[in-house]
């Protein structure tokens, strides 16, 4: 794992507490470009913690957000942040990563790039300006911690 130079802790109780809590972290990320890595087991909140993220940035609305799982990337356009949620878990190589346009993306005016399952490449880790990792703390709570460089 990377070395960041700060780094934040929150703890939420349920699924709304994740979506008030990408307020923020929208704060933290801003200004734009940024690539941050999430990190987390499946269902641990990613894409929901994504939601808030996008809603507090007016990219999208909370419940116009779904995962990419399948589509790989998802792109939300606000009037000052495009965001970009990206879905590793289906890649295995680092060429079908190229296919996917991330440096791109990670070099556009005002985008914030949000990569769930980056953690896989050491070209997304090399490359990432953070991370947000999310960890089960029983029931519904999460633990959720942010490292920046």
């Amino acid at each position: 794992m990377t070395e960041f130079a700060k780094q934040k802790r929150f703890k939420t109780r349920s699924e709304a507490g994740t979506l008030a809590m990408g307020e923020r972290v929208a704060e933290m990320l801003a200004p734009a470009p940024k690539l941050i890595i999430l990190r987390g087991e499946l269902g641990a909140g990613k894409t929901t913690l994504v939601k808030g993220i996008a809603a507090a940035l007016g990219a999208a609305e909370a419940e116009d957000v779904t995962s990419p799982t399948f589509t790989l990337v998802h792109e939300y356009v606000g009037a000052k942040t495009r965001l970009y949620h990206l879905d590793l878990y289906r890649l295995e190589t680092e060429r079908e990563l190229l296919t996917l346009g991330l440096d791109e993306m990670a070099e556009a005016q005002d985008a914030l790039v949000l990569v769930e399952w980056g953690g896989k490449f050491p070209g997304v880790v090399a490359r990432a300006d953070g991370e947000i990792e999310i960890e089960h703390a029983g029931g519904d709570e999460r633990m959720f911690y942010v490292r920046m460089k």
